[in-house]
């Protein structure tokens, strides 16, 4: 028997017997359609919570083969799986450029989906008018985010990243930096030093003094340099890095000291919180970034789902409800280095997370989006049957140069190889392990980002918002708008001392700007 009649024997026995029936697939369309009849409904409640669950570099076909993934792992073919996202009603895409730049990078599209406003690459909490490494250009550039909005209107705060907790994602929501790379003073040139320019780190602290839940990464940049590390002892390169000599973990534990403030650094110390008696976390679980989760200690080190579980039980807490950002950073870092067994994990891990938040929240007052800062030169194909493994390979060889090669490549990155004057040959490796790189087109120490649109998932008060085409800043408008805080407030009214949305108001508002603005 011919390779490719047991290929197809084996797409036949991967199809589901109920699959060959019309009616599988009609009954569950209309099934869709009686469930999409009923988003009608409108949901025009105040959201009391928000949440941004933001997988970085986390662009479509990543979210297609983290399904497919998610699903496998469950013992399924994959393609029939549903993420967590997938599960939210409304959806659209959202531009990524930045002010100028056409592929972006995660600081100036974060500015975007946390100030409101687009911004240059590199740039993190300043408008376009401030120039990348340009200290001189700060001042008076600043920008602001939804999650001081949220902070200034009374709520409890929380950032949750799987990166450094002054990485790109997370410092776009309290810090104000003409240089995303100016993690402590130790990265920061002294020119910029001397004109008062303050690092990243620091800005976490003094920016916004009371940010509830803050965990992730970073160790390193809040310490002395060379003091050495508590996981870490005696290993120089996670030792810390302040030349300032300041200790800011120790000078948030003497201010938060009698207000149920922690600083813990490891799962252990995370899961033995009682949440009712903390109002303030400080939870930095690695000097630097958090291990990916396929190589994570699951005795040490938390996951994603787990972290999320705990921020949420904490700032639920407040009546007046909270902001929520949950960053899985590690997605695009994967992707940088042409791995794509890690970047996906990474994505499963964060859909879990989702999930998890969806089980202690409810639609009804609690505005969720998930969403990417950009994509990446990933994608997959080659003809693949039903079931193929994601990391497998396409079922045929090239017709040029007669070699296997799997389903997932990339545009360009490390993966990029010359065997013997020719493509390497993957028959003589594992492309299974997980730290495979993955053929590239072009040769890159670091595969780059991708330009394409991402989509933007929502569920909750006014997530119907969210639709069409829209450019990336307009995000935390929507979400501000549905919770009363920010700039466009003039929608909320109040009856029998119980805030909620005003339709006609808000659109008459909404003429108001529309009119100022082109007067």
């Amino acid at each position: 028997m011919s390779n490719k009649c047991v290929i197809w024997l084996n797409e036949v026995s991967l199809v589901k017997s109920q699959e060959k029936d019309p009616n599988f697939w009609n009954l569950g369309a209309q099934q869709t359609l009686s469930e999409a009849l009923t988003l009608q409904d409108l949901n025009k409640n105040k959201a009391n919570n928000l949440i941004l669950f933001l997988g970085d570099g986390m662009g479509i076909p990543t979210v297609t083969a983290a399904r497919i993934l998610k699903g496998q792992l469950m013992g399924q073919s994959g393609e029939e799986m549903q993420l967590e996202m997938d599960k939210f009603p409304f959806v659209s895409l959202a531009k990524t450029y930045n002010t100028n730049a056409q592929v972006p990078d995660s600081a100036g599209t974060a500015t975007a989906y946390l100030c409101g406003v687009k911004a240059n690459e590199g740039t993190v909490g300043v408008s376009a008018a401030a120039v990348r490494s340009q200290c001189n250009t700060t001042q008076g550039n600043e920008v602001t985010s939804i999650l001081r909005w949220a902070k200034d209107a009374g709520k409890s705060v929380g950032i949750v990243t799987t990166t450094r907790v002054n990485h790109a994602t997370p410092s776009a929501a309290y810090a104000h930096s003409v240089d995303r790379d100016w993690y402590s003073d130790n990265e920061m040139p002294p020119e910029a030093l001397e004109a008062g320019c303050r690092d990243i780190a620091r800005q976490l602290f003094e920016n916004i003094p009371n940010i509830d839940v803050i965990m992730g990464g970073g160790r390193k940049y809040m310490f002395p340099k060379n003091m050495s590390d508590v996981e870490y002892p005696g290993v120089a390169k996670q030792s810390g890095l302040r030349k300032d000599g300041r200790n800011l973990v120790e000078e948030w534990k003497d201010k938060k000291k009698d207000k149920k403030g922690f600083y813990i650094w490891n799962k252990k110390q995370l899961l033995s919180l009682n949440p009712n008696n903390v109002d303030y976390l400080l939870a930095l679980f690695e000097p630097g970034d958090l291990m990916y989760d396929l190589e994570r200690n699951t005795e040490t080190d938390p996951s994603l789902t787990e972290m999320v579980e705990v921020a949420i039980k904490i700032l639920k807490r407040n009546p007046r409800g909270f902001y929520l950002l949950v960053e899985g950073g590690r997605i695009d870092h994967g992707h940088h280095e042409g791995k794509a067994k890690q970047a996906l994990h990474e994505a499963v891990e964060m859909d879990r997370a989702i999930g998890r938040a969806a089980l202690m929240t409810s639609t009804y007052d609690t505005l969720t989006v998930v969403t990417a800062d950009h994509s990446h030169m990933f994608n997959f194909g080659g003809y693949t049957p039903r079931g193929n493994t994601i990391f497998g390979l396409a079922p045929m060889t090239s017709d040029v140069d007669q070699k296997p090669f799997t389903s997932i490549l990339y545009g360009n990155g490390p993966g990029y190889k010359i065997v013997s004057g020719g493509r390497e040959n993957i028959s003589t490796i594992d492309y299974t392990e997980n730290d495979y790189q993955a053929q590239a087109a072009v040769p890159l120490s670091m595969e780059t980002h991708g330009g394409e649109d991402v989509a933007v998932f929502a569920k909750g008060p006014l997530a119907h918002l969210f639709h069409g085409v829209h450019e990336q800043n307009y995000i935390p408008h929507v979400m501000a708008y549905a919770a009363c805080i920010g700039q466009n407030k003039k929608h909320c009214v109040s009856q029998s001392g119980t805030d909620g949305l005003s339709p006609v108001l808000s659109t008459i508002a909404a003429l108001l700007t529309v009119t100022r603005l082109l007067s």
